[in-house]
């Protein structure tokens, strides 16, 4: 069975933007829309609260349910979809549902010309540590008929490469392939003087043999590569303003050891304007 886009929904504006993001990229992958509620734990927390509080809460989240599914149905007739209530921490349990999905799509607030600025430790949770890519919809933006991706070479930016050429494939959209430098200090290259235009040209050196095999296999994706000399989070942030989706790696070559999610991405979380996708690689599978 192919994984399929998981979305959590609470039913408020927030979460109906990620339904409508998350509905329309299950179509478009041809995959099904698999649609969640969390009932937070304390609602079973019966010494602090009324009896029938957790039966009242079930019943509250199952017509929210109902109603998601109506919406994406009557939008999307051919989609399939499904519907879950589950309990426990929001964060973990979108996190555990992401190992069987092709990726989890949260929303967030983006309300009065602010972004994401209020982003909420839930979603910074599941960006941080889910199992594959993690799209937030702070704002739905259409019409700029761009993907943008940042790079740097890391594991996780290849990744992210991937996974937004094949976004940009199925959308029809320019992908904008943007790599931020900055001079190396002495003591990272101290056998030679470097000039900025060495140090660019060995930059897009490295762009253009990422691109390479991604080029032969989205031949349709038409590409737009810049260089930018200065901070990647500020970059990718203006980037935002003309895209339709941003995607960034959850770590770059920066980051620290064992950190789940990147400068760069936490800052692309709060301050980016269109859709965020956070994309780490998957796990390796056990080996026996």
């Amino acid at each position: 069975m192919t994984d399929p886009v998981i979305v959590g929904y609470d039913g408020f504006e927030r979460s109906l933007r990620a339904l409508i993001w998350a509905a329309h990229d299950a179509a478009l992958h041809g995959c099904p829309l698999y649609i969640v509620h969390v009932l937070p734990a304390w609602e079973m927390d019966f010494p602090f609260h009324p009896p029938g509080r957790w039966q009242s809460a079930s019943r509250r989240g199952a017509a929210i349910l109902a109603e998601a599914e109506a919406m994406v149905r009557e939008s999307h007739p051919d989609l399939d979809v499904g519907c879950q209530q589950l309990s426990g921490s929001p964060s973990e349990v979108l996190c555990s549902v992401s190992k069987q999905a092709r990726n989890v799509v949260l929303g967030a607030r983006g309300e009065g010309g602010l972004g994401n600025l209020l982003f909420g430790s839930v979603g910074l949770q599941v960006a941080g540590h889910a199992d594959g890519p993690v799209v937030v919809v702070g704002q739905l933006t259409t019409g700029h008929h761009r993907v943008v991706v940042g790079t740097d070479g890391s594991p996780h930016s290849v990744s992210a490469m991937e996974f937004a050429f094949d976004e940009a494939s199925l959308r029809g959209t320019r992908l904008q392939v943007l790599r931020v430098w900055q001079m190396p200090v002495p003591a990272e290259a101290p056998e030679r003087e470097l000039v900025p235009e060495d140090v660019e040209a060995e930059q897009r050196r490295e762009v253009e043999e990422q691109l390479a095999g991604l080029r032969k296999k989205y031949p349709d994706v038409e590409i737009e590569t810049e260089l930018v000399r200065g901070k990647a989070a500020p970059a990718l942030v203006r980037a935002s303003d003309r895209a339709d989706l941003a995607v960034v790696g959850s770590r770059g070559r920066g980051g620290f050891h064992g950190l789940a999610l990147g400068s760069v991405g936490h800052a692309l979380l709060h301050y980016g304007t269109c859709p965020i996708a956070v994309v780490r690689p998957r796990p390796e599978p056990a080996r026996e």
